[in-house]
């Protein structure tokens, strides 16, 4: 339908951006899917079909700019911005490049930023959805671990974006996953969730009535320990 709710996200080719893709078109949302892998954007795109594919840094404000402008282009409107692009590192201060960190750092973090406030402006005329990935990695400090710093940033950044934005009917959705199996991981493990389990909690936050808002999530294995 032409008047069917849009689901932006970022960090879309793969794991937990293309799971919620999957669900989102199953629960009627028409979606914009934005990575840095257009290859990988345009073939799941394919498969969905009311979907548009955009490639996007999120490093880059003016992608960031170019990504809602497409939505708005394509679809005459924004309901759900999902900030999901991310990647991690090794543990150990010691470990991997400084540019590998800088990377990191500008992507989790700054990615995020810029693309919830290249959207704000279309959601505050939906009174529509911010959700951003975090980790439970950014509520337990890791031994060496800046990845988990850029998740304890993310934890911050949801609060003060949903403080910011009381008052315009924004909602805003902080997404904790704990272990789970998606790209961000080279050794596969049975006891990590799916890509699923975590895109059914980004479904179940955007399914709530417009004056519940669930601010936050945190979703582990039965089995994790911490």
């Amino acid at each position: 339908m032409s008047d069917s709710p849009v689901f932006v996200i970022t960090g879309a080719s793969s794991g937990i951006g293309a799971a919620t893709a999957r669900q989102a078109v199953e629960a009627g949302y028409r979606v914009v899917l934005a990575a840095r892998s257009k290859d990988k954007l345009d073939a799941l795109a394919a498969q969905l079909g009311d979907a548009l594919a955009v490639e996007t840094d999120v490093t880059r404000w003016e992608d960031n700019e170019r990504l809602i402008g497409a939505a708005l282009d394509a679809f005459g409107r924004v309901d759900v911005v999902f900030a999901n692009a991310g990647f991690g590192a090794a543990r150990g201060w010691l470990k991997e490049t400084p540019d590998h960190w800088r990377d990191m750092v500008l992507t989790n973090v700054l990615g995020a930023a810029y693309t919830v406030r290249a959207a704000i402006p279309a959601l505050k005329k939906s009174r529509g959805h911010v959700l951003l990935t975090g980790s439970m990695a950014g509520r337990k400090a890791l031994p060496g671990s800046l990845y988990s710093s850029t998740k304890w940033a993310v934890t911050g950044m949801s609060e003060s974006i949903r403080a910011d934005l009381n008052g315009t009917g924004i909602r805003t959705t902080l997404i904790c996953p704990g272990g789970t199996e998606t790209p961000f991981f080279d050794n596969p493990s049975e006891g990590r969730l799916e890509a699923d389990d975590i895109a059914r909690a980004v479904l179940y936050a955007v399914s709530q009535p417009p004056h519940v808002d669930i601010n936050e999530i945190l979703v582990r294995p039965t089995a994790q320990e911490q």
